[in-house]
Formats: C-alpha cells, sequence, structure tokens
C-alpha cells in the first residue's frame, strides 16, 4: 500500500483530539457534539484497522506495511514502524475496545468532558504506538506517553481515592521505565561500539552480539519494566488501586490493552533481544508467574468489591500468559498472545457491566446486591456469558488460549503447568461464587427491586463483546493464522541464541 495506513492509526486519535481541542468549546450544550466528534474518529480507527487486518498477508513472517523516515540522523534513531502477526491483534484489540470505552462513558462521564475525550484519543494513539514501533527510541516515547493520559483520567474522573491510585500507578511504572530506557541505551553504545555508528533499530538490534554479562543486567532491566506494566507478583500492588478507583472506560482500556503491553514487550523484545539470558531467567519468571496465579484467584475470591474482584483475576489470568512466553515454544507463545487478546474482550466486558450495575446502585459492594435476574434477565444473560468466558469454559474464548498456554508448559516444565492448572479450578469458584451472590437468590434491598435493564445504548456495547466472544471459541484459527509464521520466526530466533541445552528442553 502506498498510504501511510500504520501512521494514520497513530495519527488519526491525535488528530481527533486536536479538533476537540481547537473546533469545540467545553461547554455543556456540546456536550453530545464533543462525545460525537470522539466516537466517530475512534470507529474510523477501528475501520482503518479493519482494512489493515484484510491487507495483511498472514503467511509472512516479515513486518508489512513498513515506514521508515530520519527522525534525529546522527544518534540512528528513526521513525519506524510496522506490524508483523504479533502486533496485528493487539491493534485489532485497541482499536476494538476504545469506542467501547467511550460509549461506556456516555451517562457517566459529564464534566470536562472533552478533556476526558482528548485523553482517550491520545491514549488510543501511544497505545498503539507501542505496538506497531520498531525503533527502540521511539517505542520508548510512546511507551511513556501514554502514562499521562492515563494518570489523567484515574487522577479526574475516578473516584475517591484516585489522586493516590494515579500517583501510585505513575510512580510504579516509571520506576520501570527509567530503567529500560538505561537498557536501550547500552544497547545503543554497544551497536556504536562495534560498528561505529548508534542504532536504535530493532531488527539491526535483534542481530547484535551482546555478551552474556550484558545481557543477564539487560534483560533484568526491560523484565521489570514489562512486569510492573503485566504486573506480574509481587509488583501487581499499584493494579487493584488504579481499577477501583478509574472510571469505567479507564478500567476498560487498562485491563483490555495496557496490561498487554508488559506481556507484549517480553516477546518483542526482551526475549529475542536477550535469548542467553531469556533461556536462565525463564523459568524464575514462570514461577512468579504461577505463584500469580494461584494468588490473585485466592485473593480475588474473598474480595467484597466486584471491580477489586476483577482486578485481581487479572493478575491471576496474565500470570497464565507470562507462563505461556516463558515456555518459548509454538503451543505456549501462541497460547499466551491469542489469551492477551481473550483477556482484553472478556475481563474488558467483566468491567463494563460492573460499570453498568456501579452507574445504576452507587455501589460495587457484592453484598449490595442479590436477586437480579428477577429484574434485569437481559443483563444477567450477558454477564453469565462474560463469566463463563472468563473462567475459560469450551465454545467461548477464554479456553483457547488458557488450552494452549498449559499445553506448551506442560511441554516445557510439567509440574509448573500441573500448578496453573489449579488456577482454572480456583477462577471457575470465584467467578461463578461472585455471579451467583450478584443474581440470584432473594431480592432483599428494596433498592434492586426496581432496577432497569439494559439500554439500548448499552446493548451497543455489550452485543460486539460477546459476539467477538462467541467468535473467538468458535473459530480460533481465524485469530491463530495470522500470528503463526510470525511466533516461528520469533522462535527460531530465540533458539539461535540460547544455549544448546536450552534449545533441546524447548523443542
Amino acid at each position: 500500500m502506498s498510504f501511510p495506513i500504520l501512521s494514520s492509526l497513530i495519527a488519526l486519535p491525535i488528530a481527533g483530539a486536536l479538533l476537540l481541542l481547537v473546533g469545540v468549546r467545553d461547554e455543556p450544550r456540546n456536550e453530545v457534539l464533543i462525545r460525537r466528534i470522539a466516537l466517530i474518529v475512534s470507529v474510523l480507527v477501528f475501520a482503518e484497522a479493519l482494512l489493515l487486518w484484510i491487507r495483511f498477508d498472514p503467511a509472512s513472517a516479515e513486518f508489512q506495511f513498513e515506514e521508515r523516515r530520519a527522525w534525529i540522523p546522527s544518534f540512528g534513531i528513526t521513525y519506524a514502524v510496522g506490524v508483523d502477526g504479533i502486533s496485528l491483534l493487539l491493534v485489532m484489540l485497541t482499536a476494538f475496545l476504545t469506542p467501547l470505552a467511550l460509549v461506556s462513558s456516555w451517562d457517566s462521564i459529564h464534566r470536562k468532558t472533552r478533556a476526558f475525550c482528548m485523553a482517550l484519543l491520545l491514549l488510543e494513539s501511544a497505545m498503539i504506538g507501542v505496538f506497531l514501533s520498531l525503533d527502540l527510541f521511539l517505542f520508548y516515547v510512546f511507551w511513556d506517553a501514554m502514562l499521562i493520559p492515563m494518570y489523567l483520567l484515574i487522577g479526574i474522573w475516578g473516584h475517591d481515592r484516585r489522586i493516590y491510585a494515579a500517583v501510585k500507578f505513575m510512580l510504579f511504572t516509571l520506576a520501570g521505565s527509567v530503567l529500560m530506557l538505561l537498557a536501550i541505551l547500552g544497547l545503543a553504545v554497544l551497536h556504536h561500539t562495534a560498528t561505529g555508528s548508534y542504532s536504535f533499530d530493532l531488527r539491526t538490534l535483534y542481530d547484535l552480539e551482546v555478551p552474556a554479562s550484558l545481557q543477564f543486567w539487560f534483560f533484568l532491566a526491560f523484565a521489570l519494566a514489562f512486569a510492573i506494566k503485566v504486573p506480574l507478583f509481587p509488583l501487581h500492588t499499584w493494579l487493584p488501586d488504579a481499577h477501583v478507583e478509574a472510571p469505567t472506560a479507564g478500567s476498560v482500556i487498562l485491563a483490555g490493552v495496557m496490561l498487554k503491553m508488559g506481556t507484549y514487550g517480553l516477546v518483542r523484545f526482551a526475549f529475542p533481544l536477550f535469548p542467553i539470558a531469556s533461556a536462565y531467567f525463564a523459568p524464575h519468571l514462570a514461577t512468579l508467574a504461577v505463584i500469580g496465579i494461584v494468588y490473585g484467584a485466592l485473593v480475588a475470591m474473598v474480595q467484597p468489591d466486584l471491580k477489586k474482584l476483577v482486578a485481581y483475576s487479572s493478575v491471576s489470568h496474565l500470570g497464565f500468559v507470562v507462563l505461556g512466553i516463558a515456555a518459548m515454544n509454538t503451543q505456549g507463545v501462541q497460547g499466551a498472545l491469542y489469551q492477551m487478546l481473550s483477556h482484553g474482550v472478556s475481563t474488558g466486558g467483566l468491567f463494563l457491566l460492573v460499570g453498568m450495575l456501579s452507574d445504576r446502585r452507587h455501589t460495587r459492594l457484592i453484598a449490595d446486591f442479590g436477586g437480579l435476574k428477577k429484574v434485569m434477565p437481559r443483563f444477567v444473560a450477558a454477564f453469565l456469558l462474560v463469566t463463563l468466558a472468563s473462567i475459560g469454559l469450551p465454545g467461548l474464548n477464554g479456553f483457547v488460549g488458557e488450552f494452549l498456554i498449559l499445553l506448551g508448559a506442560f511441554t516445557w516444565n510439567a509440574r509448573l503447568a500441573a500448578f496453573a492448572a489449579t488456577g482454572m479450578v480456583l477462577s471457575a469458584t470465584y467467578m461463578l461464587w461472585m455471579f451467583q451472590r450478584v443474581n440470584y437468590g432473594p431480592i432483599d434491598k428494596e433498592e434492586n427491586a426496581h432496577l432497569e435493564d439494559l439500554r439500548p445504548r448499552e446493548w451497543a456495547v455489550l452485543v460486539p463483546i460477546i459476539a467477538l466472544i462467541v467468535l473467538m471459541g468458535v473459530v480460533p484459527n481465524l485469530f491463530l493464522r495470522p500470528m503463526s509464521a510470525s511466533i516461528e520466526r520469533l522462535l527460531d530466533h530465540v533458539r539461535q541464541g540460547a544455549p544448546v541445552q536450552i534449545q533441546v528442553k524447548q523443542r
């Protein structure tokens, strides 16, 4: 394609935010217009992402639709973007969830509406930029740029302890990203030492011979930044606070897309750039992942707050993703990427449903509900489908990723896989118990007796979520096929750089 589709995916949300800034006054009478402009822009981004999906060649392992422009040539920094089967699905997920997040805020955000819509659009642009960057300096710019809109979403439109949660989110993420920046600069200096020129180009650095001693330190710097973002146990403590205090739209984007940037970073950067160190640290990462799976499930089980329960479930589910990546075999990595996509859809759906209840009752405590099936049967039906998807029921999206992850993990380390499998049982326990307490039993609180069932706008949000949940469960190859070639190329690169005994064990 001669049209710069990747740059336009990044630029279109920025253009929409600038249009809102200079073209519309932030007044109550313009609130609907502001929302419509933001929604139209986000839908256009999704339409463009669909065009990218249609034009993408799934048989190729190469980066496609590449765009390169000199940026700071004296330091080897370029504006370089491209997409392969690994990043394609995450770009699609970002473009899919953003308009749904905007629609979900239609009836709940009425303060500084223009700034809210601008923050969501700028966040979308930065997230897409993270997934498309082929230059490590550019990647770091987008990685840090996305922190500002999310910080504002939590800190301005959040709940009672929003400032505490926003600051904690920012400090945790910045602490890891500073170390990653030092490692990125170290790689550029190492390239200069070897060739006489600086380079931040990802594929050039893939081929750079990094001494084993440096690989360990560089890997730790990258892995720490990504582990905080996942978040991996025990670096997870910022996540429940951020989710509980964030508005519904913020929670949807945070759980649906931003957490995946940590696992994406492990796949795209940490493991292929430092194969010797990744082979050494993979069992340790997998051990922390399994601890997170069980710990997140057990803590979720005792949560009285619906949003906090779903937040801890994310700690558990993302542990499965890290386990699949650490296995570094075809089934494990395919399952991890599939689970990243599936978790974004189903957990995003759960946060949307919790937000709908919170808007009606102004509470998220499980004990304040009960018997909703009698007054909100359509809502409960949607709630059931999304809950079953989250616990990995066969035929829905959550099953495919967890099955592939466990298959790859058993091939690599059967003991860790066996412990991880208990997380699926625990997940069913706390999710179904939560569902039963909220939706069944007598209506013992008068406020629940006259709750309104799903409204047309809420249908518009939930129907695409449910449709995608079923589609991913029934036709998984539609999503597995585009990623296969890119994953095989990635695995070949890691195996070539890893010690011989690690290669044999992974195979």
